[in-house]
């Protein structure tokens, strides 16, 4: 059988092996060092408007140090998109919080402003105040920043931005994971670029950075001895994945293109199918890095599903995946309360992920071609 195709594998430049060699040389291979200070300077500078970047293990890690530095506690509630990966909602669980989740709109698949600013009013008139707002850049696709920040600043909730799948993405010419009180990004091995797994924080405000590293550092108190005044974790990045970072930041701008053109290359494949549409900005003030390429299929109109294309790229090995299942619909979180309509639903039972890497070669793609135009043909 031919080797599988991926949905976003790790995608290599090079420069990663010196940064990781250096690192072994100098026996720096513990979670602080050269690596770890040079990533997070690196990506101080990529993201500019004078962020400051915690390096952490991964970007749940991120979240739940973002809501802890916001306030959020036990018994608190933490509105949060529906339609996202879990690890969004986790942290706040982690909390003893009660998330509120809220529908996505159609446009950018995000977090729909007229339903946020609904669960915001409802909530408060139960005594329920919302302490944050998670939104979510679903796909690298940025969500409606100008109506989210309206509503933030309109009730003075904050919001933790979450850019694990948007860096390299930008609204307005602005970067994603610069538009939250507190933002996140993610570097696990399916991400844009990765350091096999890993994380950061990021925020305006130095306090933030600082009181990160210190609870991601088992909040050590300043003493000669051991000595600890509040709960801390262990979620600081290594040495070691750091030089990976510090690597593949060299190549960020290049794997944002490349996964820019595997849309383009969809958008060929399904230009003439009445029923299918690819996933793309709604005007020129979003660019997206198209982490991942999505397709909508209207089998009404097609004459097949988004589960039948899945399973013909399956049987051809290579991999596709649903969109994310709205959190309001997991098992786990069938109690939390929801705001919306069935835009998230639809979306998950209509929609599908393909293959979008960077690292895709041209027999890859011709395999992926010739496996999807014989079937919309038949």
């Amino acid at each position: 059988m031919d080797s599988k195709i991926y949905l976003s594998s790790p995608h290599m430049g090079g420069a990663e092996q010196n940064y990781v060699n250096e690192a072994f040389d100098t026996n720096w291979v513990a979670p602080l060092g050269p690596n770890v200070d040079g990533f997070e300077k690196s990506l101080e500078s990529y993201l500019g408007n004078g962020n400051h970047v915690a390096a952490l293990s991964s970007g749940t890690a991120a979240i739940h140090l973002a809501l802890i530095l916001l306030g959020v506690e036990k018994g608190d509630e933490v509105i949060c998109q529906s339609m996202t990966f879990s690890a969004s909602a986790n942290p706040i669980v982690y909390l003893g919080a009660t998330p509120i989740f809220v529908d996505s709109e159609p446009d950018t698949w995000n977090i729909c402003p007229n339903y946020l600013e609904e669960a915001i009013k409802d909530r408060s008139s139960k005594g329920k105040k919302p302490k944050a707002i998670i939104a979510v850049h679903l796909y690298g696709m940025p969500y409606k920043v100008d109506a989210i920040k309206k509503i933030s600043e309109k009730y003075e909730i904050p919001i933790v931005e979450d850019s694990a799948e948007a860096l390299g993405s930008t609204y307005k010419g602005q970067k994603c994971g610069t538009f939250g009180d507190i933002s996140i990004l993610s570097f696990n091995g399916n991400k844009i670029i990765t350091t096999s797994g890993g994380g950061a924080l990021v925020s305006r405000y130095l306090k933030h950075k600082e009181k990160a590293i210190f609870l991601a550092t088992q909040a050590r108190d300043a003493a000669p001895h051991y000595q600890h005044s509040e709960i801390g974790y262990n979620y600081r990045l290594s040495n070691i994945s750091a030089g990976i970072g510090r690597g593949q930041m060299e190549v960020l701008d290049s794997h944002v293109g490349l996964r820019r053109k595997m849309n383009e290359f969809y958008k060929v494949i399904f230009k003439n199918v009445t029923g299918v549409n690819v996933f793309s900005e709604p005007n020129s003030n979003y660019f997206s890095n198209h982490w991942l390429s999505c397709i909508l299929v209207d089998s009404s109109e097609c004459g097949f599903s988004s589960e039948d294309i899945r399973m013909a790229m399956g049987e051809n090995n290579i991999e596709c995946r649903p969109l994310w299942k709205p959190m309001h619909l997991q098992p786990i979180f069938e109690r939390a309360p929801y705001y919306g309509g069935k835009t998230a639903e639809s979306l998950f039972n209509i929609g599908l992920c393909l293959p979008s890497g960077s690292n895709l070669t041209d027999e890859e793609k011709v395999k992926i071609n010739d496996v999807l135009i014989p079937f919309i043909d038949k």
